[in-house]
């Protein structure tokens, strides 16, 4: 055994493994030709508790290649099921990862290991089991971004590739990745139980979700409702952070949902560049479903097939249903709310608007909507915003948000209710550079990354970008490359098995 893993058997204990033994089904990894561990990410070893460098790189590879498993490991494929959509799907559950075990960290937090792409599992139905270098890498670097602009997200510990050769659009390199997660529960788990007709196997599973995560609400009238009313507020958090930065997660279907309001299960993902509220990277969703402008929506939506299937359990802990739709309704209602009060917050944080006045909303929506009609860069002007002193516009600025009438009425504007606020304008400045980001997981860079592996296997360009991700507010010496806006043509569709 690797002496790095001295110890492990006991740093696991693996709550999801003792459910119901229909909840899942125990399945191998399966073994990988020729994996090749690419990166593991300082950021998430820390939150793991771990050393650079324990577990080994040996360690690392077996495992990412479905070789070896860690001490105290039991894989487990989950089953669930999900709106897809729109349209209710009965036939999902893991069809290519497998969740590997719940670690024990030292300051004792619980998270999940899960292994995305590990192999054939009975919930695969036609699909290889396999996972690309492309979408691998993908949600490695998102993960490791999202995270350090503050946005909730599940965690990518490692990522390697392998000598299968994977077919989807085109023959890819195959690949494997290790993401960390509180939780791998999904809004889809309670609707297989609940629409499936398992009463008890609902019970079970809100039981487990509630101990595990929000013990302190045993004592309401109806835990389960009160539950959901935390799902609610988590859910809301997330999607304020999504709009806030930008960011378009592209296939929010319900299985795609966490239930700690967890950014989950990245695939055709982007941020926006030239800012449109119709953006949409996803390809395949020809009707704009989950474009940036439909997430708050689409959020509330998923939430609704959620407490369809939670309508039951609250039923019986109310005594009657009127009262657990009303229930359900109240915390429904509590979404908008809350969704926008975090965005506001976080908007006026990056305006640099310490204190709230009734005319921001309205600052804010102009300012979006100059940046829509000039096809301005999201992330650019914020941070050229940031730099501004009240004076003439800098050429910086000009480049970001353009020079007309427009712009220039909309900079008085700004001028004049930083005029209102009350700390100094430098203390505005640092303030507003530690939320506005210098580098952002544009598409172009992370295809740039995909192809000098792909092509010359040299990870350089990727262990590179994830350290400018990581530390997304600071300027980084040589790294002017990753701060600029994209270049013209960049990629900016992606596929679903991306």
């Amino acid at each position: 055994m690797d002496a790095g893993l001295e110890g492990f058997a006991a740093r696991f204990d693996n709550r999801y493994a003792r459910l119901p033994a229909h909840f899942f089904t125990r399945v191998a990894p399966t073994p990988r030709k020729g994996t090749r561990l690419l990166d593991v990410s300082p950021g998430c070893l820390a939150l793991l508790g771990l050393d650079a460098g324990r577990p080994g790189t040996e360690a690392f590879t077996a495992l990412l290649g479905g070789e070896q498993l860690w001490p105290g490991m039991d894989p487990i494929a989950q089953k669930y099921t999900g709106h897809q959509f729109g349209i209710y799907n009965p036939s999902l559950g893991d069809g290519r990862g497998l969740l590997l075990g719940e670690w024990l960290a030292p300051d004792g937090q619980r998270f999940d290991l899960h292994l995305k792409g590990a192999g054939v599992t009975p919930y695969s139905r036609f699909a290889d089991g396999q996972a690309v270098l492309r979408s691998s890498l993908r949600e490695y670097l998102a993960s490791e971004a999202m995270a350090a602009l503050g946005v909730p997200t599940s965690r990518a510990l490692a990522v390697a590739v392998n000598q299968e050769r994977v077919r989807r659009e085109r023959w890819e390199p195959g690949a494997t990745l290790l993401r960390v997660a509180p939780s791998h529960v999904r809004f889809g788990h309670f609707e297989w139980l609940a629409f499936g007709g398992d009463k008890p196997g609902l019970r079970k599973l809100i039981d487990h979700v509630i101990d595990d995560h929000w013990p302190h609400l045993r004592g309401h009238e109806s835990p389960t409702a009160a539950m959901f009313d935390e799902v609610v507020a988590a859910t809301a958090e997330m999607i304020a952070a999504w709009q806030a930065y930008g960011f378009v997660h592209g296939v929010m279907n319900t299985d795609n949902m966490s239930i700690l309001g967890l950014t989950f299960d990245y695939g055709p993902f982007a941020f926006q560049d030239a800012f449109d509220p119709g953006f949409n990277p996803n390809h395949t969703d020809q009707e704009g479903r989950y474009s940036y402008a439909e997430q708050p929506s689409v959020g509330l939506w998923n939430l609704s097939r959620l407490a369809s299937a939670l309508l039951g359990p609250i039923s019986d802990e109310l005594g009657g249903e009127e009262r657990a739709r009303d229930a359900l309704a109240g915390a429904l209602e509590r979404y908008g709310e809350r969704l926008n009060l975090r965005f506001g917050e976080r908007m006026r944080a990056r305006l640099g608007l310490e204190l709230e006045q009734p005319d921001d909303p309205r600052l804010l929506g102009d300012f979006l909507a100059l940046l829509q009609a000039g096809r301005c860069d999201y992330h650019l002007c914020f941070r050229a915003l940031a730099d501004w002193h009240g004076d003439e516009p800098g050429e910086r600025l000009r480049a970001a948000l353009g020079d007309g009438a427009a712009s220039r009425d909309w900079l008085a504007r700004y001028r004049d209710r930083l005029g209102r606020e009350t700390r100094a304008e430098a203390a505005r400045m640092v303030a507003m550079n530690a939320v506005n980001p210098l580098y952002v997981l544009r598409t172009h860079l992370a295809q740039r990354a995909i192809e000098a592996i792909e092509t010359s296997a040299d990870t350089a360009e990727l262990v590179r970008l994830r350290a400018c991700l990581s530390a997304p507010f600071t300027p980084q010496p040589g790294a002017e490359a990753y701060a600029s806006a994209p270049p013209a043509g960049a990629p900016v569709c992606l596929s679903c098995s991306s």
